[in-house]
């Protein structure tokens, strides 16, 4: 009688936790021991997601921004697959969210990328050439692991953390930059129940949001993958990631741009 593979195992139960939105046991479910084990088991759990009738219909860049690498200590950007499952276009600025599905949700604010076509390469201007619209979004990411102590590889075995992406009004690309640079000018103001919590520029993802796009076509690049016309992107949290608990009213203000701002009620 044949063992059971480990690292399927290892996904299945991975992903088990994220759909009860529950805490992984280290004991039952050993840490992978590179990032190259960890891309491995986010593709395992991307084949379990498939199956049962879930779609892939875009990415979600995490730790683009630099200023929050030394507070998880993870220095490097990540990304896993966004799902139709896990992506709500928002009919208007203002939205709910229930929060008992995720486990130690966190709020990011993005700018949120859709593509028209493919990029044909990870430079700037055929990055920016490539896209359709843009929108600010909400990334609402999650840790399995105990108060958010993780390294790189176990936060990529986990789905990059991924736990929901709301986008909100979608502009076209001509209405908010006339150039790839532009982007980078683009900031925003949160609060928090009517208090100013946290100021975070686009500057602060890989310099700019494109360049983090670039990136992600150049790490698709590696494993023979590309993006597709009708990808939508979240590039990384403007913030540090700020911690989410039932009955709040976050607000997002978005400057150097003509993007709209966001409302989530926390249930």
């Amino acid at each position: 009688m044949s063992l059971p593979d480990p690292e399927a195992l290892a996904a299945t139960r991975t992903l088990a936790a994220w759909d009860r939105g529950e805490a992984i046991d280290r004991n039952l479910l050993p840490s992978p021991a590179d990032t190259e084990l960890a891309q491995t088991r986010q593709l395992r759990i991307n084949a379990l997601r498939v199956a049962r009738g879930e779609r892939p219909v875009g990415y979600k860049i995490g730790f683009t921004n630099r200023t929050i690498w030394p507070i998880y200590n993870v220095h490097h950007p990540i990304w896993a697959p966004v799902w139709n499952t896990t992506l709500t276009q928002l009919d208007s600025t203002t939205t709910e969210c229930a929060l008992k599905k995720f486990v130690q949700p966190r709020l990011e604010p993005e700018i949120v990328f859709g593509l028209r076509t493919s990029p044909i390469s990870a430079a700037p201007q055929a990055v920016f050439e490539a896209i359709d619209w843009i929108a600010h979004g909400f990334e609402i990411v999650q840790s399995p692991y105990p108060d958010w102590k993780f390294n790189a590889a176990e936060a990529i075995a986990a789905q990059s953390l991924h736990g929901a992406l709301l986008v909100g009004p979608k502009k076209r690309r001509a209405e908010i930059a006339d150039t790839w640079q532009a982007m980078a000018s683009i900031s925003l103001t949160l609060s928090l129940d009517g208090k100013q919590v946290a100021q975070g520029e686009a500057s602060m993802v890989l310099d700019n949001p494109v360049c983090a796009l670039g990136h992600l076509v150049e790490q698709l690049a590696l494993i023979d993958r590309q993006l597709q016309a009708g990808d939508v992107i979240t590039t990384g949290t403007l913030t540090d990631a700020q911690v989410l608990s039932p009955d709040q009213t976050w607000r997002s203000t978005i400057h150097g741009a003509a993007l709209d701002g966001l409302q989530l009620r926390t249930r």
